[in-house]
């Protein structure tokens, strides 16, 4: 960050979803020992071409936590110093072949070609990165919360998705019930 410790810039004011809505076909896997190897293998390549200037790189979702299923999409969060230095972070992405998919107010989120794995990019500071990291945690350590949110997931799949937004969406009061209770966890 610069001197004065805010963006260089102004932030982005709107949602752009690169290439609109896409049809969904939410398919539920189980857990597989590999999701930790791509993890570990896009961890590498984003070191590689952010350097420092990618202060955390974190496995997140369900992908993360072991013994759940999921979506064969590995996502990964990654806090930088300056959300509106696209220049610092998303052209060396896009070099390495990671495609822009969604940006938006203090969020950007690349993926993979093969759209198998997701890098959502936030400032250094931001809630959210917070709240994954509370999230996966908690679904690690607590098997009738991991157990609730898996069969959440597959009653879901009854439905047809014209966007994943929309899935995810819809798993929006059990992830906030499981957050409350990970929070009260916390403070005990």
């Amino acid at each position: 960050m610069n001197d004065s410790d805010s963006p260089r810039r102004p932030d982005v004011t709107t949602v752009q979803i690169v290439g609109g809505a896409e049809p969904l076909s939410v398919t539920i896997h189980p857990y597989d020992d590999g999701w930790v190897g791509i993890f570990l293998e896009h961890r590498r390549t984003i070191r590689n071409v952010l350097g420092d200037f990618a202060i955390q790189i974190e496995h997140i979702g369900s992908t993360s936590v072991p013994g759940l299923a999921a979506k064969p999409i590995v996502d990964i969060v990654v806090a930088v110093p300056d959300i509106t230095a696209e220049e610092d972070y998303l052209d060396p992405l896009l070099a390495a072949g990671f495609e822009l998919r969604v940006r938006e107010p203090g969020h950007r989120l690349v993926r993979t070609p093969t759209r198998d794995v997701h890098v959502h990019l936030y400032e250094q500071g931001a809630p959210a990165v917070d709240e994954y990291l509370l999230f996966r945690d908690h679904l690690r350590s607590d098997a009738d919360d991991r157990s609730l949110y898996e069969n959440t997931k597959r009653a879901l799949l009854n439905q047809r998705w014209d966007d994943m937004n929309d899935y995810a969406d819809a798993k929006t009061d059990v992830v906030l019930a499981i957050k409350e209770r990970a929070r009260a966890a916390r403070e005990i």
